[in-house]
């Protein structure tokens, strides 16, 4: 038997301008748009790791109304689960997004336990961090 992770699901604001960030800044690519109900689940992907993507959706998406006016709380907190992707460069990563505006909450460091990473947050205000595995 195997197991690989196949999608996350990321709760944001505006999915239009999540599509700008996720797509442009960081290099994904929308493998599907679906519409139902007033909302919108759009399913983005990396060509580097083909059959794992991420989808983004609002709050209120697929969920009671209390569910998400709770989900929009910690999403308004900033304290929903941070995302990390991976990179083979990322202080060219760490350029690319913060040319695209996102608030830099951590520039590229060497990390005491390996990796080099940076962080920012996205338009909603989750935290989305870049590592890069140290040099074999």
């Amino acid at each position: 038997m195997t197991i690989a992770l196949q999608y996350c699901n990321i709760t944001i604001n505006d999915v239009d301008e999540s599509i700008a960030f996720y797509g442009d800044a960081l290099g994904l690519k929308v493998h599907n748009d679906v519409a139902s109900g007033g909302f919108r689940w759009v399913t983005l992907g990396s060509d580097a790791q083909p059959g794992v993507e991420i989808v983004l959706s609002v709050p209120h998406a697929g969920r009671s109304q209390a569910d998400g006016d709770a989900l929009q709380e910690l999403l308004t907190k900033g304290v929903l689960p941070m995302m990390v992707f991976r990179s083979d460069d990322v202080d060219a990563a760490f350029e690319t997004v913060r040319a695209s505006g996102a608030e830099v909450l951590q520039e590229p460091i060497d990390q005491p336990w390996g990796p080099r990473d940076c962080a920012f947050r996205d338009p909603s205000g989750n935290t989305v961090r870049i590592a890069q595995a140290p040099a074999a």
